[in-house]
């Protein structure tokens, strides 16, 4: 049985995949907050589960590193400083880094990435995504996920580089616009529209419970257990990479 450390333990996610490793039967190892000592839960956990800030990244990385432990980061609002601190870490330890731990929106971001690729830059891309009123980052880290796969299929040469924000005037040809919208109890919505001239495509996603990210990340923590010191994401627990 897979032994699981949770970071944040206090939080909703936290909450969440506490009760998701409950109805599975899985293993929890323990979980700490703020006032915690991640050194001490990643001695004595297989796997960590990190949904906490990212001001606290660096901390959690380096006692995962210390301990051997694989961790599984679905924290938003990454810098690109982040990433590579995230990089060097995995040469070390397992890591899986994702926006979203949905199986859906895994599916979603493969769906898009194949469209945009077969349908290429004549048809405009718009990425709608809403969140509840607490949510502090905009665009979400899951909208992002999507235009990354968008300019994956496009053959960007970066995931951001056709991305624009409050963007007025003319469309460019080929750039990605995104909306984000916030209100309410919204788990999660996102849609992404491919508008070519007299038709439309609409592929989109609705998170009806946090539960679903919570059974996507213990899957995903189970699964990164075995793996060999790298970064994965949530296509490679799909088998769709």
């Amino acid at each position: 049985m897979t032994s699981i450390g949770i970071l944040g333990a206090r939080g909703r996610m936290g909450r969440a995949i506490a009760a998701a490793a409950e109805a599975a039967g899985a293993g929890i190892a323990g979980g700490i907050d703020r006032d915690g000592a991640p050194a001490d839960l990643a001695a004595a956990s297989d796997v960590l589960v990190d949904f906490t800030a990212p001001d606290a990244l660096a901390g959690h990385l380096a006692a995962a590193v210390d301990a051997g432990t694989p961790i599984v980061i679905g924290t938003t609002g990454l810098t690109p400083g982040h990433h590579q601190a995230i990089d060097h870490a995995a040469t070390a330890i397992p890591i899986l880094q994702t926006a979203n731990t949905s199986l859906g929106v895994t599916m979603l971001r493969a769906l898009v990435e194949q469209a945009a690729r077969k349908l290429g830059r004549d048809w405009d891309i718009e990425i709608v995504e809403m969140h509840h009123r607490h949510k502090v980052d905009a665009p979400s880290g899951t909208a992002l996920l999507l235009g990354a796969a968008a300019n994956e299929g496009r053959g960007a040469a970066s995931d951001t580089a056709l991305n624009r924000f409050g963007h007025s005037g003319a469309r460019e040809e080929g750039a990605i616009h995104y909306a984000s919208l916030r209100g309410g109890s919204v788990a999660g919505d996102h849609l992404v529209v491919f508008a070519g001239e007299g038709e439309r495509i609409e592929l989109g996603h609705r998170a009806e419970s946090r539960a679903i990210f919570a059974k996507g990340a213990l899957e995903a923590a189970i699964w990164l257990h075995s793996q060999r010191p790298g970064r994965y994401t949530m296509q490679d627990v799909l088998g769709i990479g």
